[in-house]
């Protein structure tokens, strides 16, 4: 008599999938170090043509960065800065999902907040950045505030989307199932919603550090803003290019350290979907 065949077990699938997955997300980040190294080239190009007054040279660069971040004191505008850009980029992030979800679900909750949406967008960060000044002084809620404001439009417009491109179909048939509404929003909601709100998450993420480094050069003496400013009035190239990329690199290590893992586990239905089919 044949044996009968065993039903698959779901952790060794897990076990084998777990590889693949740490795989593919090792290869996007060579892939980004690979255009990062690209756009080096580049510009050592153009400053080996315009010379170290106007663009110094990646090496020259790196010296100033080295030098800069051998200071204790260096870390701690960079803390600032992060500490500021990442608590208005996550006050941002939920208010704008919870409230992009909540106008995406009802038609006209849709048609008035696209007024209030289009005023945000329009509006510049200078002009919040003003009126942050006269409301909150040269504290760390003005940039807080300024990052916020900037940044909330980004994120509601993203998760609005995502609800609103719902398919119906899916709607009618985990109403058929009556499936709970946790169940619901977890299984069927969120995994549309998230590929719709990781986007505006990452743009919107982009946008706070600009905009933070812009608040910190123009309303606060402390953070890598501050420092940009100070290194501006010496003429000092090599310093301000250093600063630039120390923030670009907290920028990158808070995508593709926090933001991108969170992406990939949230998104991890639409690999399953392909190795089932």
């Amino acid at each position: 008599m044949s044996e009968r065949p065993h039903p698959p077990d779901l952790n060794d699938t897990g076990r084998t999938r777990w590889p693949a997955r740490v795989g593919h997300y090792l290869w996007s980040g060579w892939t980004g170090v690979a255009s990062v190294l690209l756009l080096v080239a580049v510009w050592d190009a153009l400053a080996r043509q315009l010379g170290p007054l106007v663009l110094p040279t990646p090496q020259e660069t790196l010296a100033s960065l080295t030098q800069i971040l051998r200071s204790p004191d260096a870390w701690l505008e960079l803390g600032a800065t992060a500490r500021r850009a990442l608590y208005g980029y996550g006050l941002s992030v939920l208010a704008g999902a919870m409230l992009g979800m909540a106008a995406g679900a009802s038609i006209t909750a849709t048609m008035m907040a696209r007024p209030l949406v289009t005023l945000l967008i329009g509006m510049p960060p200078i002009a919040w950045l003003v009126l942050a000044l006269l409301w909150f002084g040269s504290g760390d809620a003005t940039p807080v505030f300024t990052v916020f404001v900037a940044c909330f439009p980004i994120v509601f417009v993203g998760a609005l989307q995502g609800t609103r491109t719902l398919d119906g179909r899916l709607r009618e048939l985990a109403q058929a199932y009556r499936l709970p509404l946790a169940q619901r929003f977890a299984d069927v909601y969120l995994p549309h919603i998230a590929s719709y709100l990781f986007a505006a998450c990452i743009t919107a993420l982009g946008v706070s550090w600009k905009v933070v480094l812009m608040a910190e050069l123009l309303a606060t003496s402390d953070g890598a803003g501050a420092q940009l400013a100070a290194t501006r009035s010496h003429l000092d190239m090599g310093g301000t290019l250093a600063w630039v990329s120390a923030v670009v690199g907290l920028l990158l290590a808070a995508e593709y350290l926090l933001l991108e893992p969170i992406r990939r586990e949230m998104e991890r239905w639409r690999g399953d979907t392909g190795g089932a089919a």
